[in-house]
């Protein structure tokens, strides 16, 4: 089949995810402004796209104010 005779489409990401000021994943729907204090961190799809990118990429689950922190406590 022609790319002209495919009607068929690839349906919109329903979900992005995103990333607060302390680097803490989380979803977000895509078609709805970000929360105040979240910025899109690229990655959008379906919801369980997004969760299994989190997980891949969401390696430390500290706050980042709290790796700092335990940084500059062992330096």
């Amino acid at each position: 089949m022609s790319a002209e005779t495919n009607t068929e489409k690839t349906p919109a990401p329903t979900h992005r995810v995103v990333l607060n000021t302390e680097e803490q994943y989380s979803i977000w729907w895509a078609d709805r402004a970000l929360p105040a204090g979240w910025r899109a961190e690229g990655t959008e799809g379906s919801r369980e796209e997004c969760l299994a990118h989190i997980g891949e990429v969401w390696t430390d689950m500290r706050p980042l104010s709290l790796r700092r922190r335990m940084d500059a406590t062992a330096a």
